[in-house]
């Protein structure tokens, strides 16, 4: 089935930009173009796209406020397409809280830039959103509603020398957010790697931080982790952890890509293997390609308990698969029995 999509951009250059890299795709056709949301509204009537891609920043409406009233009254899969700056990466964040499948940030130089990866990342964005379609009409969420942290009858076993570490990318912005709100106050220190660019990880520190009992914070070079903290890798670089005596420590790099991504699950996991044991915890989450495999085998080997997420609550089973098929997962969970596994392995240990 062909998937029907409407460009909503004010900039010609970007709609044709976008036009022409769907319209490239066996699978797909440009149904419709939309300089502002007044126009957009219309078309969407008119011809009841699959997918929409959406700009943020728009005359007449803003993007968000758009999202806002299209969920509300004529609910319809949402691909934003955001440009890298800090305004747009608060915002981008409230859009997935909205109802937006996901996001694709611009390319720097539209016209000079290499546009590879930024063709396949709409490609295949648009694709997840396409399949969404029929829970996104009947307003089914798409990402899950917030729960509170979890309790227990005894304190959990809370240490700085416990260990969680969280690898994820697409559709990981929800899934690490259900798993951070329900982390109780002295939860173990945790050390997060989500693909996402600069700025967007600092926006996602924050918005997770508003939204966590647990202190929640983008990483910085020589910082000691601390119980009852979680460190969001930032987007510019890769983040690895040392010992010094009991505790760890962040290290901050500017390496090259790996596995196409920095910052990269793997090289944060690949770091934590070299002191890991049983008190260590290693999560990977939804995401497309198998970053963070390698790394999730290297931690179990090392005495890790290591956790995969199942496809049925992925919204790209990439990573996890790829983990599981080389054996590095001890246990394959559904998102929403992540925290509640974690704290009764930590309490085993005590």
């Amino acid at each position: 089935m062909t998937i029907r999509v409407l460009i909503v951009d004010d900039s010609a250059v970007m709609c044709e930009l976008l036009a022409h890299i769907i319209q490239r795709q066996p699978d797909m056709e440009v149904v419709g173009l939309a300089g502002n949301p007044l126009i957009a509204r219309e078309k969407i009537k008119a011809l009841n796209p699959d997918v929409v891609t959406l700009d943020v920043e728009m005359p007449h409406m803003d993007g968000i406020t758009f999202l806002e009233k299209l969920m509300r009254l004529r609910p319809t899969p949402v691909v934003m397409i955001s440009a890298l700056t800090e305004a747009n990466a608060v915002a981008t964040m409230r859009a997935l809280e909205l109802g937006a499948i996901d996001y694709v940030t611009k390319p720097a130089g539209v016209i000079q830039a290499d546009i590879s990866e930024f063709s396949r990342e709409v490609g295949d964005k648009i694709r997840f959103a396409a399949k969404l379609k029929s829970r996104v009409v009947r307003g089914d969420p798409v990402h899950a509603k917030n729960a509170g942290p979890i309790t227990f009858a005894r304190p959990p076993l809370a240490t700085s020398q416990c260990l969680i570490c969280i690898g994820a990318s697409t559709g990981g912005i929800d899934a690490i957010k259900q798993i951070l709100v329900q982390m109780p106050a002295e939860c173990p220190p945790i050390v997060i790697v989500q693909h996402l660019p600069d700025l967007f990880t600092r926006a996602f520190a924050q918005r997770m931080n508003n939204l966590c009992t647990i202190s929640v914070k983008e990483a910085e070079q020589n910082e000691k982790l601390q119980v009852g903290y979680a460190y969001v890798a930032p987007g510019h670089s890769h983040v690895t952890l040392t010992r010094s005596g009991a505790r760890y420590l962040i290290q901050l790099n500017q390496d090259p890509p790996y596995n196409r991504h920095r910052p990269s699950v793997d090289v944060l996991f690949n770091s934590v293997a070299k002191f890991a044991d049983a008190s260590t915890v290693g999560i990977l989450l939804t995401g497309m390609g198998q970053d963070g495999a390698a790394g999730l085998l290297a931690m179990k080997r090392a005495g890790a308990f290591t956790i995969a997420q199942d496809e049925e609550s992925c919204v790209v089973f990439g990573m996890p698969r790829s983990a599981i098929e080389k054996g590095a997962a001890a246990k394959v969970l559904p998102l929403q029995s992540m925290p509640t596994e974690i704290f009764s392995y930590l309490h085993s240990l005590a």
